[in-house]
């Protein structure tokens, strides 16, 4: 589905929508107030379609000064985050870039999303090992303060490097899965040699104990996954300080192709792509190749200020003015 419009009528708000309605969450904003359109009460997104043989209705429904609500099917679910356990959403935005050229911080929280797609038993590793790195630092606090023994701290460095390292594991499994898709579709992109890189290492309670003076003094866990990093490599290259931005979108696009690609062949049901101004950036000939990638990935919706960007015709054309969206001859 190819959605164009002018700058500035809608575009990336239509595409927001459905990723709410699919997710439960937007990719822009994690405040839900800011989903509602200025002088309205509240806001509504619905979407309706096929898993598979298994036709859904998903619903989400926000209201200033409540919660936010969905519906699977009609149902009403406990969490609107459920919704991302039914349908497996990816999505590209030029803001995103962060993921490839920002902190660490955004790299993890990218990666251990990846990890929750790709392997959904271990989706909750993340928080749970944050949970317990945050109940260690209390108890550093607490310990350099005098308000406490060390010894109330040993069970929550057992705790963490306990978590720690299975969180690492996951985590290197989870970019063995993606890495061989990765570095074959950045290649069809023109990004050669491109490759992930885990930096950091498992904590292990005699490392948490050898830095426990150390943390205790800084009142913070000074070892472990939260502090790890993944480094997208082109030809040696780290893209981060390394990489021109023409080079980070590639890598970026080349990520989200992978993960498509690798969520297809893991659950037989490949994910809706979201692709806002995609295309702009991109040569004919990159827009050619990932045109032709797009189309043998399943469903994706891609916005563009004009249908001549797509090197090949949508299955549907949308047409986005303010206030409205009319399906126009592809």
């Amino acid at each position: 589905m190819l959605v164009v419009g002018e700058n500035g009528v809608g575009k990336t708000n239509l595409l927001e929508a459905v990723h709410v309605a699919a997710q439960g969450f937007s990719p822009r904003t994690r405040t839900d107030s800011q989903l509602v359109r200025f002088g309205a009460e509240g806001a509504r997104a619905a979407i309706s379609g096929q898993r598979g043989e298994v036709s859904l209705e998903l619903e989400v429904t926000v209201r200033k000064g409540e919660g936010k609500r969905a519906r699977l099917n009609g149902a009403p679910l406990r969490a609107a985050e459920q919704l991302r356990t039914m349908v497996s959403t990816l999505v590209f935005t030029p803001d995103r870039l962060g993921v490839v050229k920002g902190p660490p911080a955004a790299r993890r929280a990218y990666f251990d999303r990846v990890l929750g797609r790709l392997a959904p038993a271990r989706s909750t590793l993340p928080a749970e090992y944050g949970a317990a790195v945050a109940q260690r630092n209390a108890a550093l606090r607490r310990a350099a303060g005098d308000f406490s023994g060390r010894d109330a701290i040993e069970p929550w460095s057992e705790r963490v490097a306990a978590l720690g390292a299975e969180l690492v594991a996951a985590r290197l499994d989870a970019l063995a899965l993606l890495e061989p898709s990765f570095g074959a579709r950045a290649a069809e992109l023109g990004l050669g040699e491109a490759s992930l890189r885990y930096d950091g290492e498992p904590p292990t309670a005699e490392g948490l104990a050898a830095a426990l003076e150390r943390d205790i003094e800084r009142g913070a866990t000074s070892l472990g996954p939260h502090l790890d990093d993944v480094v997208l490599l082109a030809g040696g290259r780290d893209l981060r300080s390394f990489g021109s931005q023409g080079e980070q979108r590639l890598a970026l696009l080349a990520l989200l192709l992978a993960e498509s690609e690798t969520i297809a062949d893991r659950t037989g049901v490949p994910p809706l792509l979201l692709l806002d101004d995609v295309l702009s950036e991109l040569d004919p000939g990159r827009r050619q190749i990932l045109a032709a990638r797009v189309r043998s990935a399943g469903q994706a919706l891609v916005t563009a200020t004009d249908a001549a960007m797509l090197p090949a015709a949508p299955d549907q054309l949308l047409e986005v003015a303010p206030g409205t969206v009319l399906e126009a001859a592809a």
